[in-house]
This record gives C-alpha cells, structure tokens and sequence, in this order.
C-alpha cells in the first residue's frame, strides 16, 4: 500500500510541475512520518526516500537512533526552546522558527555544537488563532534580525495553510507567501536566501506545487491516517 501510495503522489507531483511549466527536480517531497512505527518508515526508506517530517522533537530523537543514517530529518512541528539542544546538529532543516527568542536559542546550542543551523522562518500567512508563526508583516523584520545569527543560515519560508475541502481555497495564500519570499529575496540580506519555499499538505500540495513551492510535506497521503492512540 505505501509504495502505491508514493506512486500516487509522486506522480501528482509530476502533474503538478507539468501544469506549472516546473521541472519535477525543484520540488521535494517530504514523508511526514509523525505517529507512524519505525517498520512503515522502513518501508518508505526502501524505496528511495530519504526526507522525512516529525512534529515532535522526542519521537524524531527515538527514530534517528534506528534508523538510517543518510536519512534527512526536518523537524516541522512548533520548536519549544528547550527541546532546541536535542536537534540541533541533528536535523537537515527546522522549519518552524517563529521568533527571534526561538533563533537565539537555536544560535546558542549550534555554537555549543560548532555547527551552522539551517531553518526556515514559518509565517502564520492566513493569520490562523491556532497555528504558530510570525505574521506576514513582522516576518522581513524576523528574518533580518535572525541574518545576524552567525551559526545560522536562513534557507527560505514555511507555512501551514488552513485545512479545506477544495484546495483552490488555498491557491491565494500560497501565492500571498510565495510573492513574500520573492519580496525578502529582493532585499539582498546577507545569510539569507529564499531557495527554499515549503508549503503543501496531502489535501493542497498540488495547488501549492503551482504556486512555487520547492517543499511539500505530505504525511496522510503517503502513510494513512494518523492514530493518535497509540
């Protein structure tokens, strides 16, 4: 079932440049592995993927240790500050940074670590009460004053957009986000480049592929549905 359910997804991808005029080389899929046993992300691992997606920083540690070890981690849930020293030198990309304190702190552990850290700063785009990130206004400021990180690098922009039944419905903010990273690009700030835009889950990812995205992260559709109970 999972390696029909890559197919599936990996040929959407396909689809999704085509209309877009992209090359299917721009766009990563990201295996977003939370909840789900070790065995399943075997089996994923097995066919070629190597980029997965955890929301918790413990579940991500109990994984690395098993599996592995040119696997790419991102870590895609909201980063508390004190689970930061767990991660860093750890993970390929954090993509939930929503503020300088949170930056600060990964800056402290990388030198800790004598590591470089690199993140992507998450943008609260429809401006959700329930979803973490900065406001798409305070977010150039947020970036300029993370550049001055030094062990930090600033790859691109994250969102999370809201969950609809018609992925058209989301089509507007991924272009709001899209036309934000182009904006910030334009500014020349140094440490900081927007290669990286990851946006798109198992219900939008297509519609997000069409508006620029280079990271999609999609869980449902490639491992099922989440059990929370376990």
């Amino acid at each position: 079932m999972l390696k029909e359910n890559l197919e599936a997804v990996k040929n959407n991808i396909a689809q999704a440049c085509k209309k877009a005029g992209r090359n299917v080389d721009e766009v990563t899929l990201i295996a977003v592995s939370k909840t789900k046993p070790v065995e399943m992300l075997r089996e994923v691992y097995d066919t070629g993927i190597r980029q997965f997606g955890e929301n918790k920083v413990q579940e991500m540690c109990d994984k690395m240790e098993v599996l592995p070890d040119d696997i790419k981690w991102n870590m895609i849930g909201h980063l508390q500050t004190n689970k930061v020293k767990y991660i860093v030198g750890k993970t390929s990309l954090i993509h939930s940074v929503d503020s300088l304190h949170l930056a600060k702190e990964i800056q402290k552990q990388a030198v800790k670590k004598d590591v470089i850290c690199d993140i992507l700063v998450e943008v609260n785009i429809a401006h959700e009460e329930t979803k973490f990130g900065t406001s798409k206004d305070e977010a150039i400021e947020l970036v300029n004053e993370i550049a001055k990180l030094d062990h930090l690098r600033v790859k691109g922009l994250m969102t999370i957009a809201p969950f609809v039944t018609d992925p058209e419905d989301n089509r507007e903010y991924f272009r709001e986000i899209k036309q934000l990273s182009v904006d910030i690009a334009d500014k020349n700030i140094d440490n900081v480049c927007m290669d990286i835009l990851s946006m798109g889950m198992t219900g939008d990812y297509m519609v997000a592929i069409e508006e620029g995205a280079t990271m999609v992260r999609v869980g449902t559709g490639i491992f099922g549905e989440r059990n929370y109970n376990k």
